[in-house]
């Protein structure tokens, strides 16, 4: 099992920059596929970015390709979001999440942290 703990998010403008994190423990963190998540007031949770466990592998929403970037330090069990360029409709709680696969369905996942809020103002 893996628990997982986000944080770093904030209240921005747009064309700011912000690195969220996601901390985790589990002695065999270093094997699982980790992506971000995101959901806006009234919205569907939207699939943002998935990393493999080696960090050699990623996938990007069409809607954050090229600004965001995800990442992981295994030895720190740590999975990172680097959000560049951000725009107001970036706006949501965002989730990071622990499975098995390089899936981009929320049902891929089986472990979730509580979330970290972002807000980019106009």
């Amino acid at each position: 099992q893996v628990q997982l703990v986000e944080s770093g998010g904030g209240l921005v403008q747009a064309g700011d920059s912000l690195r969220v994190s996601c901390a985790a423990s589990g002695r065999t963190f270093s094997r699982y596929v980790l992506a971000w998540f995101r959901q806006a007031p009234g919205k569907e949770r939207d699939f943002v970015a998935v990393i493999d466990w080696s960090g050699g592998s990623t996938y990007y929403a069409d809607s954050v390709k090229g600004r965001f970037t995800i990442s992981r330090d295994n030895a720190k069990k740590t999975v990172y979001l680097q959000m560049n360029s951000l725009k107001p409709e970036d706006t949501a709680v965002y989730y990071c999440a622990a499975g098995t696969g390089m899936g981009n369905r929320g049902a891929d996942f089986g472990s979730w942290g509580q979330g970290t809020q972002v807000t980019v103002s106009s």
